[in-house]
């Protein structure tokens, strides 16, 4: 079992930088998924209530032979349940359908701000906090300045914000303005939805160190110190993706990669014109 690296959040827990994501898996093919994961060795399991696998993120969990305490749970809360009362609610849904009575780290799934509540909200995810109902908190799609209104309003800092970002998409700005607020970014879709893994750039790369391109991508984002979570419901892929410690990228490779960022490489909704 190779020993992955933890990142530390501005409130002093530590989060493993690679997490299984469960996106679009059913209850079903989430919770075999989750017991393979960590089964393997990861210890960072990332759900959302809109996925509508948490009981099945739940069920892996608990068939796994690893003790709740070492395992890092992440939910989010998703746009409708956002306001201060609903998020409350909301998460006591999450922990019932989850098996457990904490998360480790919780995230409002998406800024929303159509709907002028992600403020009130954020004030929600600070009193769950106090409560013990999640270890951590923080956001995911804030981009632009909305991390900013929220710091400006409670005084309280995100711990991590959960964007997308993949080769195409490389986000150099949000990663730096995050770092600059002391944010750890965490990357979703980064392997670019699968869009990426027949790239012949990468294929070459991934071709001098005997890898796959998916694992060379995942090193990428470990090289960078962002926390990644790529999603896979098979078994052998699962391994394949933790498979990364025991090779590095050449300051070639990193530039070649580099080289592929586009403007327009996002995939999907620009959280700062999304209305839903």
């Amino acid at each position: 079992m190779s020993t992955q690296p933890h990142v530390t959040f501005n409130d002093g827990h530590a989060i493993p930088q690679i997490g299984l994501g469960v996106w679009k898996a059913t209850d079903e093919t989430a919770a075999t998924a989750v017991a393979a994961a960590l089964g393997a060795g990861y210890r960072h399991i990332d759900t959302a209530a809109i996925y509508e696998n948490e009981s099945g993120v739940g069920t892996g969990m608990a068939q796994a032979d690893v003790a709740r305490a070492d395992i890092f749970l992440t939910t989010k809360l998703w746009n409708e349940a956002q306001g201060f009362d609903s998020t409350l609610r909301a998460m006591d849904e999450s922990l019932k359908r989850l098996g457990t009575d904490y998360v480790d780290l919780y995230l409002i799934h998406w800024p929303s701000a159509f709907r002028g509540k992600f403020v009130d909200t954020w004030k929600a995810m600070i009193r769950l906090r106090e409560e013990g109902k999640a270890r951590s908190i923080g956001v995911s799609n804030f981009e632009g300045d909305y991390i900013d209104q929220l710091i400006a309003e409670t005084g309280v800092t995100p711990a991590i914000n959960q964007i997308q970002l993949h080769p195409l998409f490389q986000q150099a700005a949000m990663r730096e303005k995050n770092a600059k607020l002391g944010v750890i970014t965490e990357s979703w879709s980064p392997l670019g939805q699968g869009k990426l893994l027949d790239h012949p750039g990468l294929a070459a790369i991934a071709a001098r160190h005997g890898k796959s391109v998916a694992q060379v991508i995942i090193r990428w984002h470990i090289e960078l110190g962002l926390v990644v979570i790529p999603k896979s419901v098979t078994p052998s892929r699962i391994v394949e993706n933790f498979a990364v410690f025991d090779f590095a990228l050449s300051d070639q490779d990193k530039a070649q990669i580099a080289a592929l960022d586009s403007a327009d490489g996002r995939i999907g909704s620009d959280p700062l014109t999304a209305t839903f």
